[in-house]
This record gives C-alpha cells, structure tokens and sequence, in this order.
C-alpha cells in the first residue's frame, strides 16, 4: 500500500473514531436530558402530593372546623373532585384568591353536595368566584358538555338565614318549618330553584335553573369567559324608559300570572345582560297569600319608581301600581306545569 493509501485510511479511520465519539457524546446527552426530565416530573409530582397533603392537614388542624376529613371516606371523596374544585381553591388555572374563600364556603355538607352534582355530571369543574353575598358566593363553572354554568353555593356557617326567615314562614309549600339553621338553609335553596322554575315557566328573563343538592344550585350562566354580567345599577342605560317597561311588566306577570312577589326587586339583583334586564336573586320572592304579599309588592314597585326617576322616566308610584295591578296579560300562556314549583 502506498503511503498516500495509507494516510487516506488513517483518516478514515480517525473520523469514523470522531463520529462515534460524537454519537456517544449525543447518546450520554440524551440519557442525561431524559433522566433530568424524568427528575422534574417526579419532584413536580413529590410537590403536588406535598402540597396536597399539607393543604389537607391545615385544613384538619383549623380548630376542629375540618376535622371530619380526617376520616377515610372523606379523603377519599374529596381527593376524587379535588382537581375539579381547584379553581375555587385558589391554586388552578385561575389565580384570583386566597383561601379563605374555602375556608368560608366548603364545609362538609358543601363538598359532599358538590360531589354528588359533579357524579352526576351536574358540573364538571368549579373556576372561580363570579359574585358574593351574605348568603352565598356564586361561582363560574362548567357541565359534563363543557358548557358554562354558575354554581350559587349557600351559606352553612352563619346566621343570616334567621333573619330571612319571615320570607319562608306564611308559604304553604314548605310546611313543617323547623328552624334549625341547616334546614332554613336547605328550605331557601329549594325556595329559590322553585322560585326560578316557576317564573321561566311564565317566560319572564331569570337564570334558567339546572340542578339542586343541598345546599347547591346549579344555573344558567350569565356573562362572558371571564366576568359575569354586570348589574343593573352598574350600567348607563341609553333608552331607560323602554327597560322601565319591561320591568314593570316583569312585576305584572309576577303577581298576576305566576302568583309570587319578588320580595327584593331593585338593581343590586338586576343584571344587564344582551342588552336586557335578567332578574336574580329570587329565594326571597313569595305566593300571593303570604301575610306579607302586598307589603313587598308595594316596596318592589316603588324601589323601580325609584329607579325610574333617578334616569328621567316620569312616573308616580299610584300610576305604576296601577299597571301592575291591571295590566292586559291575556296573551301570555305558560308553559308545561311542573310539580316543583
């Protein structure tokens, strides 16, 4: 072989020697990537059970207002809709509040509610709080289709359900009122899905309601992807004479047709949504007999004579009674009856 034959394969040699010291190179560099990224995932997983584990202990060790977790039964129900409820935990992909919006709201009664509606495919997922009251924070969710929904979770742990109860003693369908705190609870929430139900039937613009358990009312949602829609008082009307109308409407089909009085009627329970008032917050609405029916019918009216007045409409409280009273609703008919109303 000559010595140019020699020196060629030589260097043949050397970068084939070179290549696979390369591919080595790229070898060790992938097993290293795949070991670190192996490592992540397990400190990423070691983390959330950390995190989980801690949660539920603080949550056991808070003077004994969570201690029935403690039991088996109740881990194991809450971790399976743990990662459904992050968002009203604070930790889920909606970074919006501290704690003690669970500490306030998700007692036991609240997360066994909130399982049996998530295991009936009622709801999904709970994100975030889209509104909050003495009586209950209503929060954006999601169904089993992936739709949005609002879940209004009531109140278990205080006492402003006493003070309401005028709006439930006088109404013939909840008979056998006892007075314990947990079951005016229950009693409002089903007042308020009656309420609801009996008011769409009439074709009035309230939340369609979707599901009940407890303490836990499933609605239609009302507003866009990241805010629910605003309140009435909170909007510059352009032609309020026209939503006057419609409200005042709204009271007629109320006392004539459906036979409940709001109870509560101004814009703090208002929403303006597509354009148009949507009435809320009907727990409080009651029947025709109650002994206080027409004491809260005359307020309702004059709170939205109120309203009326103070964006340029002219109108009395005895004209808009009047209307109430006697307006022609012949043309309105009902749908299908339901036994829950």
């Amino acid at each position: 072989m000559t010595l140019g034959g020699r020196m060629a394969k030589k260097k043949d040699w050397n970068d084939e020697l070179a290549s696979n010291k390369r591919q080595r190179k790229r070898h060790r560099q992938n097993r290293n990537a795949s070991k670190n990224k192996h490592s992540e995932q397990s400190k990423d997983a070691d983390f959330a059970r950390t995190e989980e584990d801690r949660f539920l202990s603080n949550l056991e060790a808070k003077s004994g207002a969570f201690n029935w977790m403690k039991e088996e039964r109740y881990k194991r129900m809450f971790r399976d809709i743990e990662s459904k409820i992050q968002g009203a935990m604070g930790t889920g992909t909606y970074d919006w509040v501290d704690r003690r919006v669970f500490d306030q709201v998700f007692d036991r009664m609240t997360l066994m509610s909130l399982y049996k509606l998530m295991k009936g495919g009622t709801i999904d997922t709970l994100d975030f709080p889209i509104a909050r009251g003495k009586e209950a924070h209503v929060f954006h969710a999601t169904d089993i289709d992936g739709k949005t929904v609002a879940v209004k979770i009531f109140h278990t742990s205080n006492a402003v359900f006493k003070n309401l109860i005028q709006y439930i003693e006088g109404d013939r369908r909840f008979g056998g009122l006892r007075r314990r705190h947990r079951d005016l609870v229950d009693i409002w929430v089903r007042k308020e899905h009656r309420n609801l139900s009996r008011l769409a039937r009439w074709g009035l613009n309230v939340p369609k309601p979707l599901g009940i358990h407890k303490n836990v009312l499933v609605m239609e949602y009302l507003g866009t992807d990241i805010s629910a829609s605003p309140k009435l008082r909170e909007v510059e009307i352009e032609n309020p004479e026209v939503v006057f109308e419609e409200l005042l409407e709204f009271l007629a089909v109320c006392w004539q047709k459906a036979n409940l009085v709001h109870g509560d009627f101004s814009p703090y329970n208002i929403l303006w949504h597509n354009d148009g008032p949507v009435v809320i917050d009907v727990g409080q609405a009651v029947i025709q007999t109650h002994p206080k029916a027409q004491e809260f019918l005359v307020r309702d009216v004059t709170r939205l004579v109120e309203w009326a007045s103070k964006n340029g409409v002219e109108i009395t409280l005895a004209e808009a009674m009047y209307e109430v009273l006697n307006m022609n609703l012949e043309h309105l008919e009902p749908a299908a009856f339901s036994e829950e109303e």
